[in-house]
């Protein structure tokens, strides 16, 4: 009988990982970018920018998690969206800075590789990818014995992107009273306040991830996996469409992610204006309703907290407001006009 080694006999299976990382290129094949150098697996991603496309090219980074949506996946044993839901959340956080993605690199850890999670995952980000057209370069899988419960892992995504420095969307700069706030609808909790979310429906309402609802169309579990819908495409095609030289329609953009309208929009504000929310000019998604009505949480903080089915904001030019709103629904996507902005202090109003 073969002798297990020794550092395998710890908990760290290092020749699991090669045969499980073995897949990785044709999972990864379909995220390809001719700016790609090399290989997946090396010290490094190896990325070439073409710079002769950009007058003054900026990179855009940044790196998130899914949070406690993970706590779902575990209970559903459900693995394959927390990818997609990384990238297209990491796609949208620089989306609003008017930046199309070019790469993205994760991070998997976890207390024992189980081959088909880190399949389901990885093909979730291979995915995502695709569709967003940035290439997955690379990343790190870590086997940290003992460190997590068993079962559990914990991911995170760095994507980097850019955009000509003419082109990058300044809210600050440019929006004025009198512009109006576009609604993008989001497909449920998408990436934040699953803590919230877990209290309400698990603890005080002794749901559990796999019962079915009614108003749900399905189970609780499957509603809270639902992927976070990528903004990315649509912002792009709006900005090539509406932002030409000399005539910006589109003036700021908010990923509407935690802290909710309250925190997001005023990170694109001017000092002295504020966006006013009026409630009421939205589907407000059935699983949010839900919560509201017997959460027992105060309306106000439900805003805070959630997307409450608004998943990016759009600030126009009144003028081009509709053209704007018939272009988004013409993509496939719902939106609807749910404010404006107003004279303030940089603040957002929900009314």
């Amino acid at each position: 009988m073969k002798k297990q080694k020794a550092y395998a006999a710890a908990g760290v299976d290092i020749d699991l990982g090669n045969r499980v990382k073995a897949t990785l290129p044709q999972l990864l094949a379909s995220t390809h970018r001719r700016e790609v150098m090399g290989k997946v697996g090396g010290f490094g991603g190896l990325f070439a920018l073409d710079v002769k496309k950009y007058r003054q090219p900026v990179l855009v980074s940044s790196v998130d998690g899914v949070g406690t949506k993970l706590k779902i996946a575990f209970a559903m044993d459900r693995h394959d969206t927390i990818g997609e839901d990384l990238v297209n959340h990491c796609v949208n956080d620089i989306a609003v800075l008017g930046a199309e993605p070019l790469f993205f690199l994760d991070y998997l850890g976890t207390g024992k590789l189980e081959p088909h999670v880190f399949t389901e995952i990885i093909r979730g980000f291979a995915r995502g990818c695709a569709a967003n057209g940035c290439a997955l370069v690379g990343g790190e899988t870590a086997q940290m014995p003992g460190f997590y419960a068993a079962g559990e892992y914990d991911v995170s995504g760095t994507i980097v992107g850019v955009v000509d420095k003419s082109r990058m969307l300044n809210g600050q700069k440019s929006i004025r009273r009198g512009d109006v706030i576009l609604g993008i609808a989001s497909s449920g909790l998408h990436t934040n306040g699953y803590s919230l979310a877990r209290k309400i429906l698990f603890d005080q309402l002794k749901l559990k991830p796999k019962q079915r609802l009614a108003e749900l169309g399905g189970t609780v579990g499957d509603e809270l996996l639902k992927v976070h819908v990528s903004y990315g495409p649509l912002v792009q095609a709006l900005l090539k469409k509406f932002n030409r030289t000399g005539a910006v329609a589109i003036k700021g953009l908010a990923h509407i992610t935690g802290g909710g309208f309250v925190d997001n929009l005023p990170r694109v504000l001017p000092a002295k204006c504020d966006a006013r929310i009026e409630k009421g000019t939205w589907d407000v998604l059935p699983l949010f309703q839900l919560m509201a009505a017997k959460g027992g949480v105060p309306e106000a903080e439900l805003y805070q907290v959630f997307n409450m089915g608004i998943g990016m904001t759009v600030i126009v030019a009144a003028d081009a407001a509709d053209k704007v709103l018939r272009t988004i629904r013409a993509a496939k996507f719902q939106a609807w006009a749910i404010g404006e902005i107003v004279a303030g202090a940089g603040k957002c109003q929900v009314v």
